[in-house]
């Protein structure tokens, strides 16, 4: 479905909420979520879009107005009186009014008519904050390939003067992300109007990039309606702007990661520091001990605490990955992998690509966790050890791709130098990539190499077809070779040579372009390390803080609460229960477990390495506890 979308075409839900909320995308209170959705470019309507987050709005009303009328019936008259009183004496004016009692009827009614008008603006305003962080990835994705993609365009300016042919080269190339995908709408609206010049307008007023992408359409129209020269002229100077706003741009991120990384240490050490806080504490505080009755059953106030400790830790640890995530530039992120189609190749490739192992590991991990319980191990442990049996291999395999992906992207620089000495010399294409295979050694990428010599060779004639099939077997190369620096760069090859430019000055552009991209990436890798660093830090020293209280000061208080009350200071006999205790400090461990190695993981190359980095961190805080006879 796209923008175009009517009710008789939608489905019969999607139909029922456009019939009850369409008008209200028409309202003057939704104008700058409508200039947001231009710029997210969403696959459906606004009306649908709009139409769906008021029929999630009320659902969520309604979720919220039945729970909260629940827990008003189901709290204990002391402490609803208790709450009452708190918010009385707390609120401004309202503790200086002496206001009546209120009835308990009145506020089962009036309390889920508050909470449900409260989640329907939520939701409602999320839905415009959704739209406002749709915009912002693409115009942060659109910042990182567009200085890539205009440095292309200047190499295909020098043999092709087709605006709408170098345009479309550029949208078909995956490596240039929104950018590719802007320049593809451009060339869609030109389809329909007849005028370029009006799709390249209607894209600069719509796009996100208003500061990166808009001027450059904009000067990219008024050069190239100059001249051809002006053109190249206007691209190699831009490229270079782009290229230096982009290095700026990355340094300003890794000092956000910086300020992220100091802010991580102290959120996920705080929440282990409280509950060893408030469990010594409780022996003085009886009051942590009082019974407080909760949806899932009864506990105490410093069993919440624990409780909601380990649960705030997970939150944190993922929020913290998910920044991670945003702020790391595209050229230091992972290939997105995926399995292949058929049950024997996912086999046979289940060592080098992590998406194939997952499908092979997770049924053994299941499996290993039924074996767990069958054993008698607490259901925690079960959860915990069954993830470190799926994450450990399917993180491994992941490294060991990584690694073969780091070798192929350093050989493929020399690939590309030596394939450019010899065009230097006047060789064609096909005859320099044959030479290369047979002469130079290229490690991990030689069969590739050898590949590609074959497909060129099988294919290569003078004719209009050959210039088909020196494309088809380059993009069989990028797909063998399966890095994102191959993508970004041999594409450029592609392009230019289909294009007429001349073959020396594409390999000379090509050169400087891989060479920029590959000594980027290391640097980017070798500044991510730090925060792999920090996150193990973090995670071992929760552990070596959490044993040393469970073995020299749990059993001190357990004592300590024993001893008989005095006259002046009071006791809680029962406050202390060490194999409880120690349990809870476990659990709370296992979650900063979790959160350090996710926070790792993601920092050093993504999903699959936070994997392997939160289920070693979990398997090493097992061993440890178990070891010392501490669960």
């Amino acid at each position: 479905m796209g923008a175009t979308e009517t009710p008789r075409r939608l489905n019969p839900l999607d139909r029922g909420l456009y019939a009850l909320f369409a008008q209200h995308a028409d309202g003057q209170r939704h104008a700058e979520d409508r200039e947001r959705y231009r710029a997210a470019n969403l696959d459906t309507s606004f009306e649908v879009y709009l139409a769906r987050v008021y029929g999630a709005a009320w659902i969520c009303a309604a979720v919220a107005a039945v729970t909260t009328a629940t827990l008003v019936s189901a709290l204990p008259a002391a402490a609803f009186e208790g709450l009452v009183e708190f918010l009385r004496q707390g609120l401004p004016v309202v503790n200086r009014i002496d206001w009546p009692d209120l009835p308990r009827a009145a506020v089962t009614v009036v309390a889920p008519v508050a909470a449900a008008t409260a989640a329907r603006l939520l939701v409602v305003r999320l839905g415009g904050t959704y739209l406002r962080w749709v915009a912002a990835a693409r115009r942060s994705d659109i910042a990182e390939t567009l200085p890539a993609a205009v440095r292309y365009l200047r190499v295909l300016a020098s043999g092709e003067h087709d605006q709408r042919a170098m345009l479309r080269r550029v949208a078909d190339q995956d490596a240039y992300g929104e950018t590719a995908v802007a320049f593809q709408r451009a060339l869609n609206r030109a389809a329909l109007t007849g005028s370029l010049d009006e799709g390249l307008e209607r894209v600069a007023s719509e796009t996100p990039s208003r500061d990166l992408l808009a001027p450059f359409l904009l000067k990219f129209r008024e050069h190239a309606n100059q001249s051809a020269e002006a053109l190249e002229g206007y691209l190699q100077m831009e490229g270079r702007l782009l290229s230096h706003e982009q290095s700026r741009r990355h340094e300003r991120a890794t000092g956000f990661l910086e300020l992220l990384a100091e802010l991580f240490v102290v959120v996920l050490v705080l929440p282990a520091l409280l509950v060893l806080i408030v469990t010594v504490m409780s022996v003085l505080s009886p009051g942590l001990s009082r019974p407080v009755v909760t949806p899932v059953g009864t506990t105490t106030v410093r069993g919440l605490l624990v409780w909601g400790s380990a649960a705030f830790v997970l939150a944190a640890g993922a929020t913290a990955a998910l920044l991670v995530t945003t702020l790391r530039p595209r050229n230091a992120s992972t290939p997105a992998y995926s399995s292949p189609d058929s049950v024997t190749s996912v086999v046979e490739t289940t060592t080098t690509n992590p998406a194939s192992a997952a499908y092979v590991v997770a049924p053994v991990a299941a499996v290993l966790a039924g074996g767990l319980w069958l054993l008698g191990y607490r259901p925690v442990n079960v959860v915990l050890l069954g993830y470190a049996a799926f994450g450990l291999p399917v993180g491994l395999v992941a490294v060991r791709r990584a690694n073969l992906d780091d070798a192929k992207d350093r050989e493929i620089q020399d690939f590309v130098h030596a394939v450019s000495g010899h065009v230097s010399l006047g060789r064609p294409f096909d005859d320099a990539v044959e030479r290369v295979a047979r002469e130079v050694d290229l490690g991990p990428l030689q069969s590739d190499v050898d590949h590609l010599a074959f497909t060129l060779g099988l294919t290569a004639s003078p004719d209009e077809a050959a210039t088909g099939g020196r494309a088809a077997a380059l993009d069989q190369f990028v797909d063998r070779v399966g890095t994102p620096l191959a993508e970004q760069t041999i594409g450029l090859v592609v392009g230019a040579l289909d294009a007429g430019s001349d073959a020396e000055d594409v390999f000379e552009t090509l050169q400087t372009e891989i060479g920029s991209l590959y000594h980027e990436r290391k640097s980017l890798r070798s500044s991510l390390m730090v925060y792999v660093a920090v996150g193990w830090t973090t995670a071992l020293l929760v552990v070596g803080i959490v044993v040393a209280v469970n073995a020299y000061v749990l059993d001190g208080f357990a004592q300590l609460s024993t001893v008989s009350t005095g006259s002046s200071i009071a006791l809680d006999p029962g406050a202390i229960d060490v194999e409880r205790d120690r349990f809870r400090f476990y659990v709370v461990t296992q979650a900063t477990m979790l959160g350090c190695g996710w926070f790792a993981g993601t920092a050093s190359r993504g999903v699959y390495e936070a994997l392997l980095h939160s289920s070693a961190l979990v398997t090493i805080a097992y061993v440890v506890f178990a070891g010392a006879g501490m669960i």
